[in-house]
């Protein structure tokens, strides 16, 4: 996927943002089941004007794309806005060995793609961030703390529900695990 991405866009500086982010961190197999049925990377470009590089990654290995029917699993261009996440988040990256010449590939850090995650709120993420958690392979304290560092349009009752959900998921982790 890389190394197709990479001969789209030329010279990129390259950020799996999504839930395949983890595998940046994890070896597939050490990994639950939950957190790799994705069958979409999410890949964003740091010096993107306009979306023009997601853009093309979604016409040339995109959902539907000869590549997808090909592999059975496809690149979706987003912003690297697309994510909310923590004031530093960058500082977290994840470098990726890729044989893509002439690019650069990070991708988030684990617990900075299970904040994102958690903001979306959507069923599929939290039962993606609710297996990372009950497998150990987050920690609560840390995804805490990465919520602290959430940009303010995130609110208080929000940032209170998603660290309760975080101690609830954690604490039944710690059950199965026990």
């Amino acid at each position: 996927m890389l190394r197709a991405a990479s001969d789209v866009v030329k010279d990129a500086d390259i950020l799996i943002i999504g839930s395949q982010a983890i595998l940046a961190s994890r070896d597939e197999s050490e990994l639950p089941i939950e957190a790799t049925r994705s069958i979409e990377v999410d890949l964003a470009f740091f010096d993107d004007p306009g979306d023009a590089r997601a853009d093309a990654i979604d016409g040339a290995i995109g959902e539907l794309s000869r590549f997808h029917e090909t592999f059975g699993y496809y690149a979706q261009g987003v912003s690297v806005s697309t994510a909310v996440l923590p004031e530093d988040w960058a500082a977290q990256l994840v470098e990726v060995d890729s044989t893509a010449p002439g690019s650069r590939v990070r991708a988030l850090g684990p617990h900075d793609c299970v904040v994102s995650k958690l903001v979306a709120n959507r069923e599929k993420d939290r039962a993606f961030a609710r297996a990372l958690l009950e497998a150990g392979i987050v920690d609560a304290d840390a995804l805490v703390s990465r919520i602290e560092r959430l940009p303010h349009t995130i609110d208080e009752p929000r940032r209170r529900s998603m660290v309760a959900w975080i101690k609830r998921s954690a604490e039944r982790g710690a059950r199965h695990r026990g």
